[in-house]
């Protein structure tokens, strides 16, 4: 499937070859991001066109090109956002990878997931942890660990907030639920399907993203791409909280008064996700047991699985399944 305006259209293309230091993927699910609507949304800056959208990958190792060493055919693999670094710059040799200006991204810069085979850089390439199917680990690979990268922004925070209860908060909420952490839940109003996922998922408290909750919050952490939801949860916050913007794109920040930020309050963004995330995250995923919600589609039902998404119909993480009949 290529990315157009709006919508992706089915291409037939020749199965791509592995180069040195590439592995082929035979794709058995693909997590449908938000990041993907943004793109054929044209709400991102441009990439390369056209292009295979997808970059929460979980497939087999079909073919791996020389000089791989650390994958062989039949490894069940991940493929994330992050596709390529130069490895020489300031931000690549300080820890800081997902910064890198010469960074190219899966899906975007080069072809993703939404395909039946893709080829990638063996060293972005990683194996999935046991006991999750191919379906409910594909969200581990963008809703997780985007999620995770944020939520290791907040440091210790006891308490924290989610705005927008969808894909990464459904995830990232189990694990602090699991590591002993108070998570509170804001959907849009009436949204009463999200918020009673939240609640069976651990969540003490679950209601609409203009409430106040029971007690301020530590941190709180914004996947809804909506700016006003930047002072709200500033509001939200206690002295000294955090706010985390945790999405590639968002709505325009309405002014507010300083009043918000005051009292040492953090605001600022997550960008993209370096290896380290990948191996910590997927480390931290197989002992915890994440229960995914998931709504499957065939590859051949893209348009509808962004469709559902852009409208607020999909409860968990939409992904598609290649082999799977429409």
């Amino acid at each position: 499937m290529s990315a157009g305006a709006g919508v992706v259209e089915p291409v037939d293309r020749e199965i791509p070859t592995a180069l040195p230091g590439e592995v082929l993927v035979r794709v058995r699910a693909c997590g449908v991001c938000r990041t993907d609507l943004h793109l054929v949304d044209d709400e991102l800056p441009p990439g390369e066109l056209p292009v295979i959208p997808g970059h929460e990958i979980v497939g087999v190792v079909d073919v791996v090109g020389d000089g791989v060493r650390h994958l062989a055919p039949g490894d069940r693999v991940g493929i994330p956002w992050l596709g390529y670094v130069c490895g020489v710059c300031g931000f690549c040799t300080s820890g800081r990878e997902n910064l890198c200006r010469d960074a190219r991204f899966t899906g975007y810069h080069m072809d993703g997931g939404y395909a039946e085979y893709v080829v990638a850089d063996a060293q972005y390439t990683f194996k999935l942890p046991k006991g999750y199917s191919d379906l409910e680990a594909a969200p581990l690979l963008c809703a997780g660990l985007i999620g995770y990268r944020a939520y290791r922004m907040v440091g210790d925070a006891p308490r924290i907030g989610f705005y927008g209860f969808g894909a990464a908060a459904h995830v990232i909420a189990q694990v602090a639920v699991h590591q002993g952490r108070e998570a509170y839940a804001f959907t849009s109003p009436g949204d009463e399907v999200a918020q009673a996922l939240a609640r069976s998922l651990g969540c003490v408290w679950a209601g609409a993203s203009t409430e106040a909750p029971p007690f301020p919050l530590d941190a709180a952490i914004i996947f809804a791409p909506v700016g006003s939801l930047v002072p709200e949860a500033l509001s939200r916050v206690g002295p000294g909280g955090t706010v985390v913007c945790a999405g590639i794109h968002m709505s325009d920040i309405p002014a507010f008064s300083y009043r918000r930020l005051w009292e040492e309050r953090v605001l600022r963004s997550v960008a993209n996700l370096t290896r380290r995330d990948a191996t910590d995250f997927l480390a931290l995923a197989a002992t915890v047991p994440i229960r995914m919600h998931v709504q499957a589609y065939p590859l051949a039902d893209a348009n509808r699985a962004l469709a559902d998404l852009r409208s607020g119909r999909v409860s968990g993480v939409a992904v598609l399944v290649p082999d799977a009949e429409p």
